[in-house]
């Protein structure tokens, strides 16, 4: 058995741990990596183009991050820290960009308004009232609102083509949204760390165990699903960015912060155009409301995609129930994900979310028909044939406990990390990738806190990220500088 230790182990090769390893590889070029990724490939989960919505969540279009209050005014506080997170992103990727670690932003981003759309007088006055509230800040004050079809008409000719010219209709935009392909971006990512010192990059080899040492120091087991070669690793930090597979390895740790979690995994399939005549006529994200009992992650939207710089068109997400947590994952995994410690948790929220799992499995028994007449109310001149069906990822939403309720399920991200900050997992889903910088500086300021005190890490910190201690929000004229300054490295603007 090959034995090895290591600062850090990664285990996941997605967004998530990709951006850690950069984090950590541009604070301390010493550090010693290690990344475990089950599959064969870099990126080929949740993380993977085909696999998301590719939306970098800036929150200004995504309707369902700002809910109306049961007073009629809308809550905009997730939009507002969603939209700091993702400029966090841009920041470090554009950092990333001037230092030469990733290739020409042409290669993971593209410039594609972010629209919201809206039909029905009730739905009008939502998104009017929206707008006024998120325009007044600096953040979202580039945004622009529209009941005119004529306008509208610019802005998402597909849409409005040949609607009712009767129906009251609205819309916003927001001109520099982003389409992101989190696959290259992550792969690219990688290909840099491989060319440092003190990282590796182990493919096809799962976690079989981990259990942390009288040191502190984690023992964690490995086996290569090729050749059947097992090895053991020690490490004085784990970070489990797994996506769905995080939650079995976070309850194999035993720490007992993981206690009481479970996971609620949901599918999702799309609708694809990849024909030139219909894809050309349209570049945006258009986001409408979600279907009521429908999760958050199916808010229906018609997304212009570049992956791999091949352009297409796709609708969607299609939610559907599963008991995978990984697209390539086992049906066993909810079942097994079972503890006596989430059992409560977990019957609870089945017991109080039929509504959502009848949802779930109405959505897998459509047929293609019904799919496209979803996509007509957006698209009313969509034909069938034009559009065929793909799998995307996995989603495992958090189940956690709760006094009243007993489980409660969040449709969130969390970070989940050991008292002696030896061991962090992140859980969860939306927004995810778009703002896992965020969520990785978080967990540098969590897990290393003596370091990241040092005058050397929050030099370097500033460096990367600009806005880096300071709120955004509250400071209009360094987000107007910062934001000039992504959108002009990563070509946005």
């Amino acid at each position: 058995m090959i034995a090895k230790s290591a600062d850090v182990l990664l285990v996941g090769a997605g967004a998530m741990s990709t951006t850690l390893g950069m984090l950590l590889k541009q604070l301390d070029p010493n550090i010693n990596i290690v990344m475990v990724e089950r599959l064969g490939h870099v990126a080929h989960e949740s993380t993977d183009g085909w696999n998301n919505a590719g939306t970098g969540h800036a929150a200004y279009c995504e309707l369902n991050y700002t809910p109306k209050k049961d007073d009629g005014s809308i809550d905009t506080s997730k939009a507002f820290a969603i939209n700091s997170a993702f400029e966090v992103s841009l920041q470090f990727w554009s950092y990333l960009v001037k230092q030469g670690a990733l290739p020409k932003p042409e290669n993971f981003i593209h410039a594609t308004p972010h629209q919201s759309f809206v039909w029905g007088e009730d739905n009008v006055e939502f998104l009017r009232k929206r707008y006024e509230a998120l325009s007044q800040s600096a953040q979202f004050c580039d945004m622009e609102y529209s009941e005119d079809p004529h306008v509208l008409r610019e802005w998402m000719p597909l849409i409005i083509e040949n609607r009712d010219p009767m129906e009251p209709v609205a819309g916003t935009r927001v001109r520099y949204g982003a389409d992101v392909d989190f696959g290259s971006l992550a792969r690219n990512m990688t290909t840099h760390l491989e060319q440092q010192d003190n990282f590796e990059l182990l493919l096809s080899n799962s976690v079989t165990d981990l259990e942390q040492q009288e040191d502190g120091q984690w023992q964690v087991e490995l086996k290569n699903s090729k050749t059947g070669a097992e090895r053991t690793i020690t490490s004085r930090f784990v970070f489990l960015g797994a996506g769905g597979g995080a939650l079995p390895l976070l309850q194999l740790s035993g720490i007992a912060e993981g206690d009481g979690y479970g996971g609620f995994p949901v599918s999702g399939q799309w609708l694809v155009c990849k024909k030139p005549e219909i894809v050309d006529k349209h570049l945006a994200k258009v986001y409408g409301l979600a279907p009521i009992g429908a999760p958050p992650m199916s808010v229906p939207h018609l997304d212009t995609r570049i992956i791999s710089g091949q352009k297409a068109l796709l609708f969607g997400p299609f939610a559907g129930f599963t008991t995978k947590f990984l697209k390539q994952g086992s049906m066993l995994d909810l079942p097994k994900s079972l503890r006596i410690n989430n059992l409560v948790s977990m019957l609870s929220v089945g017991k109080n979310n039929m509504d959502l799992t009848r949802y779930l499995i109405s959505e897998a028994m459509q047929s293609h028909e019904e799919r496209v007449d979803s996509l007509r109310n957006f698209y009313p001149e969509a034909k069938n044939d034009d559009w065929e069906l793909a799998e995307a990822g996995q989603r495992v939403q958090i189940i956690k406990k709760d006094e009243e309720k007993g489980g409660k399920l969040e449709f969130g991200t969390e970070v989940i990390a050991s008292a002696d900050h030896t061991l962090a997992a992140l859980l969860g889903a939306s927004p995810g990738a778009s703002t896992a910088v965020n969520t990785m500086i978080d967990i540098v300021g969590r897990c290393f806190p003596e370091r990241m005190a040092t005058p050397e890490w929050q030099s370097k910190m500033k460096e990367m990220v600009p806005s880096y201690g300071e709120s955004l929000p509250d400071n209009p004229e360094l987000l107007k500088t910062v934001r000039q300054y992504t959108l002009s490295t990563l070509e946005l603007d």
